[in-house]
């Protein structure tokens, strides 16, 4: 997409996929609908920087996005040919109007719709995810492979037969029937999670953090919470973004560098959605059977209600990711394992148990390794061997903040200066970083 003012660009991002799961509701075509949405997100950004917001944005995206599907079809066969003109001719007010058999009131959002769609259980897992991520998130290919941790390749190739499959199996724009509804929820709720963790912690680009993307996350989560108010992973995850979030104001200095967990100003922390997190969390701990979203937001909210870093209770922070290991281990959540057994038991016991990830192939080159290696490293008192992975980690890396302030540790070294040793616990990520 072309360069456009950040409001407009906010606004397209949010309208996307409404648009998108418009045109899938009216027409049953994923595939070529979100081609005809893209070409009309483009026309957008040319055009409403220099002409002005329409008076009905979604409308305007609809009506166009629909133009570009019936011209396409058009040139198919001569039934297509009449029904792109019969499409064509249709105003915008009545572009937004309800599909016949379709009960759902005009220009309502069909977001939660198209993200129970992509996570069809015709759908394997992993294209659930890829597929979500791209059509509801608006994460480009790139970053989603490297959130699964995949070549872009592999990822591009995912989603092109997620689409096609979908295609295939004529699976109905509808919100699922309830069973199936919970079932597909684990799915949607991961769907979210990576989203978040995106925006929290771009994964390449200047900015170390893309509030678009965590905002329509925490919108997200909350259109599930209110669908399924009992569920306790649903606000666990909720919670999780909330107390995360919250910290997003003290995480960069003025010329966007890193600031580490242990550094950061904590009176600028957004303490209304740590109030709200941590109610949230309090209150599904105490009644739903516990899951590892929960887990994750119990140890956000340790963090969060540390007045100071020196104050943060490690040991139950500690037991906490013992029992998230146990519940649902991956090499991310190892890696804050790792921290925390460090700030409680020493360095020497985070580096034995980092070194169980050694082998381990989806964490093979992965910049995190490197950085939460050096960090023990530095609290050991290694000071050559944390420099020279520092600077491994720094190459590795295609997040521009995260490579200055990983270039940073690594120089402060060689001065030899030292640091707090609870200063780089926010480098890692198995969920969002401390």
């Amino acid at each position: 997409m072309t360069t456009v003012a950040p409001p407009v660009e906010d606004l397209l991002r949010e309208l996307a996929p409404q648009v998108l799961g418009a045109l899938v509701r009216r027409y049953g075509d994923f595939d070529s609908a979100e081609d005809a949405v893209q070409e009309a997100l483009l026309a957008a950004a040319v055009q409403w920087p220099e002409e002005g917001l329409p008076a009905n944005p979604r409308g305007w995206l609809v009506t166009v996005a629909s133009r570009r599907l019936t011209d396409q079809w058009r040139s198919d066969s001569a039934r297509r040919r009449r029904e792109a003109t019969a499409a064509a001719l249709v105003p915008p007010d009545e572009a937004l109007a309800p599909s016949p058999g379709d009960q759902r009131p005009a220009g309502q959002d069909d977001t939660l719709t198209l993200l129970f769609l992509c996570c069809h259980p015709a759908l394997s897992p992993a294209s659930q995810l890829a597929l979500t991520l791209r059509a509801v998130g608006g994460l480009t290919t790139a970053q989603i492979a490297r959130a699964f941790l995949v070549p872009e390749a592999t990822m591009a190739q995912r989603i092109s037969r997620a689409k096609q499959r979908i295609k295939a199996t004529g699976i109905p724009f509808s919100m699922p029937p309830e069973q199936e509804r919970r079932d597909r929820l684990a799915v949607v709720l991961q769907v979210l999670y990576l989203i978040f963790n995106e925006g929290y912690t771009a994964s390449s680009g200047p900015a170390l953090q893309r509030a678009e993307l965590t905002g329509e996350a925490i919108r997200l989560a909350r259109a599930v919470h209110r669908l399924l108010p009992d569920d306790g992973e649903v606000a666990g995850l909720l919670a999780l973004m909330l107390l995360t979030d919250a910290r997003r104001r003290a995480r960069t200095r003025p010329d966007g560098a890193l600031v580490p967990l242990a550094e950061q100003d904590r009176d600028r922390w957004d303490r209304a959605s740590i109030e709200e997190g941590v109610a949230l969390i309090t209150d599904t701990l105490v009644r739903a059977p516990l899951g590892p979203y929960q887990l994750q937001a119990a140890i956000a909210a340790v963090h969060a209600e540390a007045p100071r870093a020196e104050d943060t209770d490690w040991p139950q922070i500690l037991a906490l990711y013992q029992v998230l290991e146990r519940v649902a281990p991956n090499p991310m959540v190892t890696l804050n394992h790792a921290v925390a057994l460090a700030m409680v038991r020493g360095p020497g016991a985070g580096l034995e148990l980092l070194a169980t990830l050694e082998g381990d192939d989806r964490l093979a080159g992965h910049h995190r390794l490197d950085a939460v290696r050096a960090h023990l490293l530095e609290m050991a008192g290694d000071h050559a061997a944390a420099r020279a992975s520092y600077r491994l980690a720094a190459r590795r890396t295609t997040s521009l903040p995260e490579r200055r302030y990983l270039q940073a540790r690594a120089a402060r070294l060689a001065d030899g200066a030292g640091r707090d040793p609870g200063a780089g616990a926010g480098v890692t990520r198995g969920g969002p970083a401390p």
